[in-house]
């Protein structure tokens, strides 16, 4: 019992031998999914494991066994019902096993393994027990044993210390931009060099690069890991003042609203024409013949020969991780945040709510979003979705 074994695997239609496999026994409650489990630790041939399956579908067939192939996320569904793990840790696996980046690995893993999951049950005993402090000054109330301000007080004092730790959470990053990576834009006029230094920054021939101006007409966007963490950079048209070409006028405009919606923005124009307070100002192509520092960039560069690259990505960096999980940290995606919101909103109605029947109900509005942020209600039309992300069986 939850020893490694060595086993001969035998097909019981042919008696010959399949396998010598790893076994383990997991009984339940103390397994992943809180059932017993059977693990055989096969070799990975893909003949095989398609004979394993085969003789299991043969046994099912006949009727010895209920078989069948498990569902994308089975396992993890079923451990999420069996009350092994709770919604949040369930997002994190999910997120954990679509990571691409160092970072997106470490913020999932920490979700998955529960960081956030403890924090909000310290979260759940405090809301518990001011909503029992509601109900006990509801009962004094009716027994004309009226309590004094400074127990109000000390309610109230509670529920705001709760709604300010639940504030400082949501100010923290958001899971959305480590997920799909920080918008880099890199924006300038026609022929400033954008595309040699996309591809520069992608290590690859992502855009076409020409000496003739105006050559990128349109947006081209590039996902790219840098130092760990995930960005998509999006090299524009370039912002020529004037144009009688209509295609390069819808280019520009897109370029304008791609540099308004960026996470950074990277200029490689006149420094003093940035478009953004925020821009990163580049001077590029040093490696011409006469080229002078202009006044004001805060780096010069040479994507085609590499100077001063290394510096650009460290200075990308260090602006991107004031935007993303620190290391240490988990994020929280949409839907958690939304319900913390939910909470931290009804407990500040709580606090600002003279009436203490009606500040109770605030209380147990929070309780029921905080259960659909954990899972325990409200949340079956979800639950398809998130598990379906799940490669099969995991």
């Amino acid at each position: 019992m939850r020893r490694a074994t060595l086993r001969t695997l035998i097909d019981p239609a042919t008696a010959t031998i399949i396998d010598r496999a790893l076994t383990l026994r997991f009984p339940g409650p103390a397994s992943a999914t809180g059932e017993d489990i059977a693990e055989w630790h096969c070799h990975g041939g893909r003949a095989v494991v398609r004979a394993v399956l085969d003789a299991l579908e043969a046994l099912g067939r006949s009727g010895c066994f209920r078989l069948r192939e498990a569902w994308p996320g089975e396992f993890t569904r079923r451990a999420f019902e069996n009350e092994r793990i709770d919604l949040n840790e369930a997002e994190g696996l999910a997120d954990l096993l679509s990571a691409e980046t160092e970072t997106q690995r470490r913020a999932a893993l920490l979700m998955a393994e529960g960081h956030f999951s403890r924090l909000l049950s310290g979260w759940r005993e405090r809301l518990l027990a001011c909503a029992a402090q509601a109900e006990a000054l509801l009962d004094f109330s009716d027994e004309d044993d009226v309590p004094g301000e400074g127990t109000y007080g000390e309610w109230r004092a509670a529920i705001h210390a709760l709604a300010d730790d639940m504030r400082s959470v949501l100010a923290s990053p958001s899971a959305e931009r480590l997920r799909d990576g920080v918008r880099l834009v890199l924006a300038g006029p026609p022929n400033a060099g954008k595309s040699t230094l996309l591809n520069a920054l992608a290590g690859r021939d992502a855009a076409i690069v020409s000496e003739i101006a105006g050559t990128t007409r349109d947006r081209i966007e590039v996902p790219v890991d840098i130092g760990g963490v995930a960005f998509v950079i999006t090299d524009t048209a370039g912002l020529a003042d004037t144009t009688d070409d209509a295609i390069e006028r819808i280019g520009i405009d897109r370029a304008r609203l791609a540099v308004d919606a960026a996470d950074l923005v990277l200029w490689l124009g006149d420094p003093g024409a940035a478009p953004r307070a925020d821009a990163i100002r580049l001077a590029t192509q040093m490696d011409r013949p006469g080229w002078t520092m202009p006044d004001g960039a805060d780096l010069a560069i040479s994507a085609a020969t590499g100077e001063n690259m290394a510096a650009l990505r460290e200075l990308i960096l260090t602006r991107a991780r004031a935007l993303i999980p620190g290391e240490g940290d988990y994020a929280l995606h949409k839907r958690q945040r939304d319900a913390v919101a939910e909470m931290t909103a009804a407990l500040d109605a709580a606090t600002g709510e003279p009436d203490l029947l009606i500040g109770a109900e605030h209380l147990r509005m929070a309780r029921a979003a905080m259960d659909r942020l954990s899972g325990t209600s409200g949340v079956e039309e979800m639950l398809d979705a998130l598990f379906g992300r799940f490669c099969i069986g995991k």
